[in-house]
């Protein structure tokens, strides 16, 4: 385990990939070989596949989340999902704030703190997602973008409910691109993310929170990203589509708890 006893979370964002069949096939891969209480390991499937994901998931040592959530608890809100609907579907965990959320579907910072204070108030671990664009990074905003997303992501949050909160940095330029931050240029980013924890609140919470780095973890990769020190796992898109990548990425966080 890491000097701070933080324990990685590995988590895998099915976006709007998978059928019905595949995504029963799936689960029941990532289920059969899965062997490790080290890591705290979820999926996130299609809204459509919650039930049927977590019944097949029912007993296994794996967390069930979705994608999305609303934040008001019921309402003339049409194609939305509650907290209450997720929770009533067995979802443990939910993505707020996620690159494509705020990027594709335009949501601003302060609705992703209305998700992510939602997600709380329900008991949901709220995975909140945070990043730059290439045009931000090339301008040398990384931080100063992070910060942004932070402070407003976790407006109102107090430090008795970070326990529920885990961040993940995805830097956007390297999602679905072909390019990722080698490994100190993620490093780095999470260092500035922990010490703005640390700043919000203070050194206990910034110690206990769990920075998770989602910009195209691969098992290529896994290892030497979840080696530096402020790394503590990883959201994982197209890898957590195929179950031995998946795996071979949960083994990486693994290996950091020995």
């Amino acid at each position: 385990m890491t000097q701070t006893n933080r324990k990685p979370f590995v988590g895998g964002n099915w976006k709007m990939n998978t059928d019905a069949a595949a995504a029963s096939s799936l689960i029941d891969a990532v289920i059969g070989s899965l062997n490790t209480d080290s890591v705290d390991v979820a999926v996130y499937p299609p809204f459509v596949y919650l039930r049927e994901i977590a019944a097949k998931a029912s007993g296994a040592n794996i967390l069930v989340g979705a994608q999305d959530c609303w934040h008001e608890g019921n309402g003339a809100f049409t194609g939305e999902i509650s907290t209450d609907m997720l929770k009533d579907c067995s979802v443990s965990t939910v993505l707020t704030g996620h690159s494509e959320r705020r990027h594709v579907i335009g949501e601003s910072d302060e609705l992703v703190n209305l998700k992510t204070k939602a997600a709380i108030a329900a008991g949901l671990i709220a995975v909140l997602c945070v990043g730059e664009t290439l045009d931000q990074r090339d301008d040398g905003q990384t931080d100063a973008v992070n910060e942004t997303q932070i402070r407003a992501g976790l407006a109102g949050v107090s430090k008795e409910s970070l326990g529920l909160v885990v961040i993940a940095y995805e830097p956007v330029w390297a999602i679905g691109t072909g390019k990722t931050a080698t490994p100190e240029d993620a490093q780095n980013a999470h260092r500035t993310i922990r010490e703005l924890i640390a700043s919000m609140y203070d050194q206990q919470a910034s110690d206990a929170m769990r920075i998770i780095y989602g910009g195209s973890m691969k098992p290529g990769n896994a290892s030497e990203l979840m080696a530096m020190p402020d790394i503590d796992g990883g959201l994982i898109g197209g890898a957590a589509l195929k179950a031995a990548d998946f795996h071979a990425i949960i083994d990486a966080g693994v290996s950091q708890t020995a």
